[in-house]
């Protein structure tokens, strides 16, 4: 029995140091310094991982080999997509899209609204598109120009546009991650999303209840402040309606379920396009000479799609919005991707997960404890693996055999699995969906995460359904039988 203790102990290592090095850089130096240094912190926990495993689990040459094979099959894919987003984000900016957007939401949207405007949004653009990813790295964006210059805080701003844009995620039959959940515990598609909502919906209007609430609480920026930053807006840039067409170009590519990678570059060109057409007048200021001659223009937009780019629009506040970094600011994040995916490697190549699950399932006994087992690994796989398709496969894997013993539907796992792995991927700084959406957004994920509020209700929601699900059960079975 001490063995199989001193065994546990030392497989969870991994995970407590990462956890620790994490809180304590978090305490003594804040949320930017853990999303400076979280790839420094992974590959240290990794080394921690290979020394487990060679000297305690004695994990062979060959389990390593495939568990990095396995982790790098579901993370490689994930880095030309974002370089690809690196570029769309630029282009979208400097073409004039993302500054179009802002100011007609400047004038559309009801301030005190904002929050619950954006999340329900998101939610409808994410449902459309499948894609939580897509949507925040297009209108998120947007929105975060127009909560900026309303006085809303980042940390908000960004947690009802994640909120927004994982609800409608989860409830989409386009998703993927949707998809591999039902798929990996052997639901039918629609079955499972019929059967999700009845955690998600109740989700989302706690989710908005509270958008309402602070939009209501809080004050925001007057009206002459915001005018001053729609003259700049538009001194800046020509704000044409013919704009609309990349966007609207964009989400046709997306409702004919073109491929996500031809769709991200094919918009970014569409941007690109779009900055020589509609604002010509930015070119000279990323290059001089360029919008004159053919060199100048070409060196202009390799520049736009690549490096940085800083534009003097008259107005601070907004010279930072309107600021991109192309494709090489992307570079931290996909090293930071690719040190996770070491780190996920590792955990499964020593077998380090395995031990950990296998002695974590053995003690359950009834539905509470299971669903509540199912949420604590979700958590868990999604800390350790820091891939959310990983974390749905390798759940589906532990728990269906132990769901149908108990009697509990497949359905049920899926559920939970969906409201405790997908959805909480986003508040892991280390997870490559934390990583991606820290970057696009330009928020850390320390700082959006109490935001996110329907993210961290979802898994609450899945404990609750449990618990009353139980107790009804129970109440059934103690009511006397009229015959």
């Amino acid at each position: 029995m001490t063995g199989k203790n001193t065994l546990l102990w030392a497989a969870i290592a991994p995970i407590a140091f990462l956890l620790i090095t994490v809180g304590a850089v978090l305490v003594f130096g804040g949320s930017d310094m853990v999303a400076t240094y979280s790839w420094a912190i992974l590959l240290l926990a990794s080394l921690v991982g290979l020394a487990i495993g060679f000297f305690i689990t004695r994990a062979s040459d060959r389990h390593l080999r495939r568990g990095l094979l396995r982790s790098m099959r579901q993370t490689l894919p994930a880095v030309p997509m974002l370089f690809l987003i690196g570029s769309v984000s630029a282009t979208w900016m400097l073409s004039g899209v993302v500054p179009l957007l802002i100011d007609q939401g400047l004038h559309l949207i009801d301030p005190k609204m904002f929050l619950i405007i954006t999340c329900v949004v998101c939610a409808i653009i994410s449902v459309l598109t499948g894609s939580s990813w897509t949507t925040i790295a297009t209108i998120g964006v947007a929105f975060m120009g127009i909560g900026g210059m309303l006085g809303y805080s980042p940390g908000w701003i960004a947690g009802a546009i994640i909120s927004g844009a994982y609800f409608g995620d989860k409830v989409s039959p386009l998703s993927d991650t949707t998809v591999l959940a039902s798929s990996s515990c052997g639901v039918d598609l629609f079955s499972h999303i019929r059967y999700m909502l009845l955690t998600t919906i109740p989700s989302i209007l706690i989710a908005l209840a509270v958008f309402g609430t602070v939009g209501f609480s809080i004050d925001i920026t007057s009206a002459a402040a915001e005018s001053k930053m729609t003259e700049a807006l538009r001194h800046t840039f020509n704000l044409n309606p013919w704009i609309y067409v990349i966007p609207l170009l964009t989400l046709i590519l997306i409702a004919l379920r073109i491929n996500t990678l031809i769709t991200l570059a094919v918009s970014s060109l569409l941007g690109l396009a779009g900055v020589f057409i509609f604002q010509p007048q930015i070119l000279g200021q990323i290059h001089p000479g360029a919008g004159d001659h053919l060199w100048p223009s070409i060196i202009a937009g390799f520049k736009m799609i690549g490096t940085s780019t800083h534009l003097a629009t008259g107005n601070p506040a907004l010279d930072d919005l309107v600021e991109t970094g192309g494709m090489a600011g992307m570079s931290p994040t996909v090293g930071l991707v690719l040190s996770a995916m070491l780190f996920g490697g590792v955990m499964m190549g020593t077998s380090v997960l395995n031990i950990i699950t296998s002695r974590f399932t053995s003690l359950l006994r009834n539905r509470i404890s299971t669903v509540g087992a199912t949420v604590t690994s979700g958590l868990f796989l999604n800390a350790a693996t820091a891939d959310q398709y990983l974390s749905l496969i390798i759940g589906g894997n532990i728990y269906k055999t132990l769901y149908r013993q108990q009697g509990l539907e497949g359905r049920l796992l899926s559920r939970t699995l969906e409201d405790s792995v997908s959805v909480t991927s986003v508040l892991i700084p280390w997870n490559s969906c934390g990583v991606t959406q820290s970057s696009v957004l330009g928020v850390a994920t320390i700082a959006y995460l109490p935001c996110c509020v329907f993210n961290y209700v979802s898994p609450l929601m899945s404990l609750l359904m449990a618990v009353l699900a139980q107790r009804g059960a129970k109440i059934l079975a103690l009511r006397p039988i009229n015959s």
